[in-house]
């Protein structure tokens, strides 16, 4: 099995400067989850992995921690290195982080984590973990009960074959094992506020499936994603669109396994 599926080396390649401008930041709540349940901050260490062009990264340094950004996609790595120069950037898998044994008290993975989903990801993350550290996972989810969001589910959903989603739930499974405490979970209302040429072209066109399709494939998303802005009367006329998300995150504590020393 390869390190990175190729919808994501392929779409998020193609995509980064729309992923960039398009998706959604997060809530402030964040803030007080990463400080209690990750218990990140100043003299702490957290690896930011599967960062991308850095949007979550942007809030774990407002914990005043040490933050590492571990990105396989050079596209994506790039972007993220010119938004936030001063961070330590580094090319490397779930599998594979390129960093020291015991590196970091935290691994955050942000919107990330379902592409990754294994054992031998969960053993690499412990790897780098000090003792009692913390993993936290983090997705924004849109809120599908408004029915312009449903409809954009819609359109979008055809696309995208086996791709790993969040809501599919396959992303749990490796959590069976000894490795790391059961999840916790708490969820956060968020709003992401824009043009929408923002909030939703850029936002789903970055969608790595619906960026790795041929071009006249695109085309025809993007059509109907401008039909049903320019059609549905919640949003049709609107300089600024306000799209509903729900931000779940999870956070597990790292385990001792028998064979290493305490």
């Amino acid at each position: 099995m390869p390190d990175i599926r190729s919808e994501a080396l392929d779409g998020f390649g193609r995509a980064a400067q729309t992923y960039s401008r398009g998706r959604p930041d997060y809530p402030e709540e964040m803030l007080g989850w990463l400080s209690q349940s990750l218990e990140i901050g100043p003299g702490k260490t957290a690896i930011d992995l599967g960062a991308g062009t850095g949007k979550f990264t942007k809030l774990l340094l407002q914990t005043k921690a040490t933050v590492i950004a571990v990105e396989p996609v050079n596209a994506m790595r790039a972007e993220l290195a010119a938004n936030l120069p001063d961070v330590r950037t580094l090319t490397g898998t779930a599998r594979a982080m390129t960093l020291g044994d015991a590196t970091a008290d935290a691994v955050v993975c942000a919107q990330a984590f379902h592409w990754f989903a294994t054992e031998a990801a969960l053993a690499e993350i412990h790897r780098v973990l000090k003792p009692d550290g913390k993993l936290g996972l983090i997705w924004n989810v849109r809120d599908d009960t408004v029915d312009w969001v449903a409809a954009i589910t819609k359109i979008i959903s055809p696309y995208e074959g086996d791709a790993p989603r969040y809501y599919k739930g396959e992303w749990r499974h490796p959590f069976a094992g000894r490795l790391f405490t059961d999840l916790d979970e708490e969820c956060f209302a968020y709003q992401h506020i824009g043009t929408a040429q923002t909030v939703i072209l850029d936002r789903f066109l970055s969608v790595s499936f619906i960026a790795a399709l041929p071009d006249y494939e695109k085309s025809k998303v993007a059509d109907r994603l401008n039909d049903l802005i320019s059609s549905h009367p919640a949003i049709r006329g609107r300089e600024s669109i306000v799209f509903p998300y729900q931000t779940h995150a999870y956070s597990c504590r790292r385990r001792a396994v028998r064979n290493e020393r305490q």
